[in-house]
């Protein structure tokens, strides 16, 4: 699953890795997380610039330490003692997104734009459940502001016993509400479907004003994709090896 991530991460048009934003000092912070369903182990990494991907910065912290989440040179230290690979000075800093950040500034936004979050979930064989999200925040946002991309139960979040959940948007919005936590929730207490219960907390955040989506998957296989945006990138593959994609049309579900 951490593959699909990084793939998006080396890819320049995404806003993670390779493609993320700049800060309003012109800076680079990039957050992730990662989480495994089978025992709720997870990790993160938030505010680093450095690794080549941060989604495998946090499976690091995961798989290599007692702690969930380590920020800033702390978690620079850590990936190097783990040998984390880091990509050269230059790597990170792309002249589109220099040009949307000087945008950015000469309009002097009140809301900063969130562009573009990946992320992935996933179920295997044995019906085990896995979620990783990595971002590069919002342009122009505060130095050293963390979005919900490293928060376990907000934007990344992954239980066998009910679904793995990777979110994209407004990221203090689904910290407040503990979004993907929230999905999970709904199905364990209150007995709702997959789709019902994404469908609920995405409506949910957008009353308050947050915009964004999630990408979701349950312990039998039903997807989730809702989004209260115009549009989500969004794509799935089931095991006939067959893929979708999407962006403007309708979520797709599938129970």
């Amino acid at each position: 699953m951490t593959r699909a991530v990084v793939a998006l991460e080396d890819d320049r048009l995404f806003n993670a890795g390779r493609g993320s934003v700049f800060t309003a000092t012109g800076t680079q912070e990039m957050d992730a997380s990662v989480m495994d369903g089978r025992d709720r182990r997870a990790g993160a990494v938030a505010g680093i610039l450095g690794p080549r991907n941060p989604v495998l910065a946090a499976r690091a912290v995961m798989e290599c330490s007692p702690h969930v989440l380590l920020i800033g040179e702390g978690a620079l230290a850590f990936c190097r003692e783990h040998q984390v690979p880091f990509a050269k000075p230059g790597y990170f800093a792309t002249e589109e997104r220099r040009r949307e950040l000087r945008d950015t500034l000469e309009k002097r936004r009140r809301d900063m734009t969130a562009v573009g979050t990946v992320g992935a979930v996933a179920r295997d064989c044995d019906g085990n459940l896995a979620a990783a999200t990595s971002t590069g925040g919002m342009t122009g946002k505060a130095l050293g502001r963390v979005g919900d991309s490293a928060i376990i139960g907000a934007g990344t979040y992954a239980d066998n016993a009910t679904c793995a959940v990777s979110a994209t948007g407004h990221g203090e919005f689904f910290m407040r509400h503990g979004a993907a936590f929230e999905i999970a929730a709904q199905l364990r207490h209150a007995g709702q479907s997959l789709s019902e219960a994404a469908d609920a907390v995405v409506a949910a955040l957008a009353a308050f004003g947050g915009r964004g989506g999630v990408v979701a998957i349950d312990r039998s296989g039903a997807l989730a994709l809702p989004f209260n945006t115009a549009g989500m990138y969004r794509g799935f593959v089931r095991d006939d090896g067959v893929m979708h994609t999407a962006i403007w049309d309708e979520p797709y579900i599938a129970d």
